[in-house]
C-alpha cells in the first residue's frame, strides 16, 4: 500500500493528478479551477466546502473598499459642504453599481445561478502564491503547478472589479452629464485610476490583504475619522459637536466611520464569543469622542518653540 502511494505521489505543495476519461490518472500537474489535490491520494478533488465567516468578511471588505472609494471621490469633486439632490443621485448610482457587480459575481461563481459559492479552504498564505511553489524534482526540470488554490477568493475579486468598471462606464457618464456635468466626470477619471490599482494590489498582495484586512479597516477608519474632524477651522468642543449633529453631511460621514469601526471589530473577533465581542461595539464612538475632547490640547498655536 505504501509503495502504491509513493508511486502516485506528486512533488511540491500543489501538484496533483486528474482522472482522465479512460479512468486513468494523468501526470502530476496543476489541478483544474475549482479543484484541490487530496493530501493522501494526490488526486485533484472538486472543492465543495462552504466559505468560512471570515471568507465572507473578506469579500465584504472588497465590496466596501470599492464603495467607499467611489463615494469619497464623488464627495471630494463636488466641493460642497452639504448634500443635495445631484450628489445623492451620484452616490446612489455608485452604490447600485457596486451592489449589482457583487451579486453578479456571486451568481457567476460555482454553483452558477445561486447566491452562494463552493470554495477551497485557505490553509496558509502560500495558497495565494502557488506561482512561487512550482517544484523542481532532483533540481532537474521544473513542474508547473500554478493554480487557484483559494478558489474562488482570487478570481471572483477580479471578476467583481471588472464588472464595477463595466457598469460605471455604461451608466455613470449619462448621469454625470445630467447631474453636475462639470465636476462629476472627475469621479469617473478617478475610478479609472484606482480600479486598476486595486486589481494590481489584489494580484500582488491579495494573500496579505486576506490576513490583515480587519486591522487595516480598523486603523484606516480611525485615521480617516480624525482627518475628517481635523479639517474643521473651529476645533472647540462645542463647534465640533454642533457641526456634526446639525449638518447632515457630517453626521452621515461620522456614522459611516462608525460602521467601518464595527466591521473591523467584527472581522477581528469573528464573534467567536458573542456576549463578549458584541459588547465591544459600544467602543465604536470612542475614537471620535477622544478627538473631540482632546482637540484643544493639540492646537499648534498654543505650542511655543
Amino acid at each position: 500500500m505504501i509503495s502504491i502511494l509513493n508511486n502516485m505521489s506528486c512533488p511540491g505543495l500543489y501538484c496533483g493528478r486528474t482522472q482522465l476519461s479512460n479512468y486513468e490518472l494523468s501526470e502530476c500537474g496543476p489541478c483544474p479551477r475549482g479543484f484541490r489535490r487530496n493530501e493522501t491520494t494526490y488526486i485533484c478533488e472538486l472543492c465543495t466546502d462552504e466559505p468560512f465567516f471570515y471568507d465572507w468578511l473578506y469579500l465584504g471588505f472588497v465590496v466596501l473598499l470599492m464603495l467607499v472609494l467611489h463615494c469619497f471621490f464623488i464627495d471630494m469633486i463636488s466641493m460642497r459642504r452639504s448634500f443635495n439632490k445631484d450628489i445623492l443621485i451620484l452616490h446612489s448610482v455608485a452604490c447600485i453599481e457596486v451592489t449589482v457587480a457583487a451579486v453578479i459575481s456571486l451568481i457567476l461563481s460555482h454553483p452558477i445561478g445561486k447566491l452562494t459559492i463552493h470554495s477551497c479552504k485557505v490553509r496558509s498564505i502560500a495558497d495565494w502564491y502557488t506561482l512561487l511553489h512550482n517544484p523542481i524534482p532532483n533540481y532537474e526540470k521544473k513542474v508547473y503547478c500554478t493554480q487557484e488554490a483559494v478558489y474562488p477568493l482570487y478570481t471572483t475579486v477580479f471578476l467583481f472589479y471588472g464588472l464595477c468598471l463595466i457598469f460605471m462606464i455604461l451608466f455613470r457618464p449619462w448621469l454625470c452629464k445630467k447631474y453636475l456635468p462639470r465636476q462629476s466626470k472627475m469621479s469617473i477619471y478617478a475610478a479609472l485610476y484606482f480600479i486598476p490599482i486595486l486589481v494590481l494590489m489584489h494580484a500582488l498582495i491579495g494573500g496579505l490583504l486576506y490576513y490583515c484586512f480587519p486591522h487595516l479597516v480598523l486603523v484606516l477608519s480611525v485615521i480617516s475619522c480624525a482627518a475628517h474632524f481635523a479639517v474643521k477651522l473651529d476645533q472647540s468642543i462645542k463647534s465640533l459637536i454642533v457641526s456634526t449633529l446639525v449638518e447632515p453631511r457630517n453626521l452621515v460621514i461620522l456614522i459611516g466611520h462608525w460602521c467601518l469601526h464595527a466591521y473591523g471589530l467584527i472581522s477581528i473577533t469573528q464573534m467567536l464569543n458573542p456576549s463578549l465581542h458584541a459588547s465591544l461595539i459600544l467602543l465604536i464612538p470612542l475614537p471620535a469622542l477622544f478627538y473631540i475632547l482632546t482637540a484643544r490640547f493639540t492646537d499648534p498655536s498654543k505650542f511655543q518653540f
